[in-house]
C-alpha cells in the first residue's frame, strides 16, 4: 500500500498522452568524460550575483565550453572538498542523505559529445548513457516549452527517495524538494557568475524526463530540471 508521501508524488505528476520509450540504459557507461577541475570566472561578488539573478529564456544557440559545464555540474551538487567525504556537497541535503542524482542532456558544449550523461560526483566526471541529439526530447520533457531550444545543456535532477525516506519516512518527501531547490539555486548563481542564462523547470512531463535518463518513476524519479545556455539580448523595447 502506498504511503501518503508516495501518493502525493504520484497525484501531482504531469503526463503526456504517450510517453516516449528511449529504451533501457546500457549496463555500463558508453564512455566517461573527465571534467577539468571546477573553477569559476567572471563575477564572484555574492551580493551582486543575488541581485542580478534572473530566469533567462532566450538563448543564442552558441555553445558553452567544457570548463563552464564542469563548474556548473560541480556547483549544482558536487563534492565540496577533496578533503571531505563526498556526502558533503556544494548544496545542503537533509541528514547528508544526498538523494539527488544529476543528469545532463548535452546539446551544445565544446569538447563534449552530444548525448545524455550522468554526473559522477566521486570522480567529477560525466558518464555517457545515450549518444545523439536530444534537444527535441528535452523540449518534450519540459511539457513542450519551446524557449528551451538553443540552450546548451538541460540538467535533469532525479531523486532516489529511499536515501531520505529511510530516515525521515514520509516527511522525507518534503525534504527532497527542498534539497532540489538548493541544487537549482546553486546553478542559477554559478551561471550568473559565468554570464550564462538559466531557467529552472518545474512544469514538466514526469514520465518523459524519467524515460530520458532511465528512471523508473517510483524509487527513482524526476524532481526538477534546468536549461542553461548563452543568453540572447532582449529585443529592443522589451521591459527590463
Amino acid at each position: 500500500m502506498a504511503t501518503t508521501g508516495e501518493e502525493f508524488y504520484r497525484l501531482t505528476k504531469y503526463s503526456p498522452e504517450r510517453p516516449t520509450d528511449y529504451g533501457p540504459l546500457p549496463p555500463a557507461p558508453l564512455e566517461t568524460v573527465a571534467l577539468p577541475k571546477p573553477r569559476g570566472k567572471g563575477r564572484t561578488d555574492l551580493a551582486e550575483l543575488l541581485a542580478s539573478r534572473r530566469s533567462r529564456r532566450r538563448f543564442t544557440g552558441e555553445p558553452i565550453d567544457i570548463v563552464e559545464l564542469s563548474f556548473l555540474a560541480w556547483a549544482a551538487d558536487g563534492a565540496a572538498s577533496a578533503k571531505l567525504a563526498t556526502r558533503y556537497r556544494t548544496a545542503p541535503h537533509a541528514g547528508h542523505a544526498c538523494p539527488i542524482e544529476t543528469y545532463a542532456a548535452v546539446m551544445r558544449v565544446e569538447g563534449v559529445e552530444k548525448g545524455v550523461y550522468h554526473y559522477n560526483v566521486e570522480e567529477h566526471a560525466l558518464e555517457l548513457l545515450r549518444k545523439g541529439d536530444y534537444e527535441e526530447a528535452a523540449v518534450k520533457a519540459s511539457a513542450g516549452q519551446q524557449w528551451l531550444r538553443g540552450s546548451a545543456v538541460l540538467f535533469v535532477w532525479i531523486c532516489e527517495f529511499a536515501r531520505t525516506t529511510a530516515t525521515y519516512k514520509d516527511r522525507g518527501y518534503r525534504y527532497v524538494f527542498i534539497d532540489a531547490g538548493h541544487v537549482c539555486q546553486n546553478v542559477y548563481l554559478a551561471a550568473e557568475s559565468l554570464g550564462l542564462g538559466v531557467t529552472g523547470i518545474g512544469a514538466l512531463f514526469d514520465d518523459e524526463a524519467n524515460a530520458l535518463v532511465g528512471a523508473d518513476g517510483r524509487e527513482r524519479s524526476i524532481l526538477y530540471m534546468a536549461a542553461v545556455g548563452r543568453p540572447a539580448p532582449k529585443p529592443e523595447g522589451a521591459a527590463k
